[in-house]
C-alpha cells in the first residue's frame, strides 16, 4: 500500500510484520521516509478508508513474508448496516485502534516538541495563566452594558 493512493480496502495481517512508513518533508526540497511502527498477525491496516475518501496516509511494506486479508470497505459497511447486532462491535474496535494510534500519535508528538525545546534551551511555559493578564479597559459604546466581572455582553 503506498501513501497517496486511493483505496476503500482494509487489510489484516493474517502472518507476517509489515511496516508503516510515512514521509516527512524537511526544507523545501528534501523527503525522508521513516518506519512509523510495525504489525503483525491480528493487526489492522488502511482503516481510515472507512472513514473518508482521502487518499492513504502511509506507505505499508512486508518486513517479513506475509499473509493478508483484504476486506472491502464499501462491502464491510453494507455488512455493518445489514447487521447492526454483528457490525456495531467490529466497528468499536477498529475506532478502538484508531484512539489507540492517535494518543500514541499525540505522545510521541509531545515528547518531540519537548525535545526540541530542551536542544534549544527554551525553558519557560508556553502557557501563561489567564490570571497573570490584564484586561484592557475598553470603552463601551452607546447601547451596550456589561455586568461587572461577566464577559457576556447585553445589548439595549
Amino acid at each position: 500500500m503506498e501513501a497517496g493512493s486511493r483505496g476503500r480496502e482494509i487489510f489484516v495481517v493474517r502472518s507476517g510484520t509489515v511496516r508503516v512508513l510515512g514521509d516527512v518533508t524537511v526544507g523545501e526540497r528534501r523527503c525522508l521516509r521513516s518506519g512509523m511502527c510495525d504489525l503483525q498477525g491480528g493487526a489492522v491496516f488502511g482503516e481510515l478508508a472507512l472513514f473518508d475518501r482521502r487518499p492513504r496516509s502511509a506507505s505499508v511494506v512486508a518486513v517479513t513474508e506475509c499473509e493478508l486479508a483484504v476486506v472491502d470497505g464499501q462491502r464491510l459497511l453494507a455488512f455493518f448496516d445489514a447487521h447492526p447486532t454483528l457490525g456495531y462491535p467490529v466497528l468499536q474496535v477498529l475506532v478502538g485502534t484508531l484512539v489507540r494510534r492517535l494518543r500514541r500519535t499525540n505522545d510521541k508528538r509531545f515528547s518531540v516538541f519537548a525535545r526540541g525545546r530542551r536542544a534549544h534551551r527554551i525553558d519557560e511555559p508556553l502557557c501563561v495563566p489567564a490570571a497573570s493578564f490584564r484586561r484592557p479597559r475598553a470603552r463601551q459604546p452607546p447601547g451596550v452594558s456589561q455586568a461587572r466581572g461577566n464577559t457576556l455582553l447585553t445589548l439595549m
